[in-house]
């Protein structure tokens, strides 16, 4: 593979290292770096828009925000956020009993750590899915024109990091992000119900670990206490990351949280809740 061509990202390529500014970085850890970023992005902008805000109604947001958000996930991921409501919506329905889209106790750990994406497809190309599971997320203008265009978003998002970084690494950094926003998702999925703790009668699992690179979806165990929670850390040394970015948020008047206290479900209530 031939160097970086400058990009940018990259202002002069010499000796295959790309000089950012007064700093030099070798290409191979620039494109590493862009891909965690992103990634990182992504994976926040799932847990706090996909997730808390459009499947559980957690909070609301400003419209612009949430416009921000929904650009944010068609570039990085083409997700159609009615899409991954309908089949997170059923997975809470059915959880880890026939009918659950990813359940590792019924489909085994690692059918779904390896093609959690394949399953999500399934479902979320199922019209009666959708229409059971979304039907208060009718597709809008903006959908029309863009945001179900997922290879428009895509290839928009690919475009950003090819311009950067050129095409080369900019294709190479692409990569990395979409296998590790699969990989950690996937994770979520089978890790968050086979391995980890159970302070609440659920199925589901903790894993701090996995909370620190999923922006706080580890915490699956209490998420499956209190779905409707904006808060997924519910005990002391608890860390949620999207928690803190909600918390930004609603700071600044761009988010509005709808329960200031967790509302858990029947059977998982503990005595008392930590204040967040």
């Amino acid at each position: 593979m031939r160097a970086l061509q400058p990009g940018a990202l990259c202002n002069r390529v010499r000796g295959g290292k790309c000089t950012v500014n007064v700093i030099t970085v070798p290409t191979a850890a620039l494109a590493v770096i862009v891909a965690m970023v992103v990634c990182q992005i992504s994976l926040f902008s799932t847990t706090v828009f996909l997730h808390r805000t459009v499947s559980h109604k957690s909070l609301t947001l400003t419209p612009g925000v949430r416009f921000v958000f929904r650009f944010l996930i068609w570039i990085t991921t083409g997700i159609r956020p009615r899409q991954w409501a309908a089949v997170h919506r059923k997975h809470h329905a059915y959880t880890d009993v026939p009918g659950d889209p990813h359940s590792p106790l019924l489909l085994g750990f690692w059918r779904v750590q390896l093609t959690n994406a394949n399953l999500y497809r399934k479902v979320a190309k199922d019209p009666e899915t959708i229409q059971k599971y979304a039907k208060d997320l009718p597709p809008d203008r903006w959908d029309t024109v863009l945001f179900d265009h997922a290879l428009l978003g895509l290839g928009l998002g690919i475009g950003v990091l090819v311009l950067s970084l050129g095409w080369e690494w900019g294709l190479v950094a692409s990569a990395i992000h979409a296998v590790t926003y699969l990989a950690l998702n996937a994770a979520i999925n089978a890790f968050g119900h086979v391995v980890g703790r159970q302070p609440y009668p659920n199925t589901a699992r903790n894993n701090q670990w996995l909370a620190f690179l999923t922006a706080g979806e580890g915490l699956h165990n209490n998420h499956h206490a209190a779905p409707t929670s904006a808060r997924l850390s519910l005990a002391p040394r608890q860390l949620d990351p999207g928690w803190w970015m909600i918390r930004l948020l609603a700071s600044r008047k761009w988010a509005t949280i709808r329960l200031e206290q967790p509302r858990f479900l029947a059977g998982n209530a503990p005595v008392s809740v930590p204040a967040p």
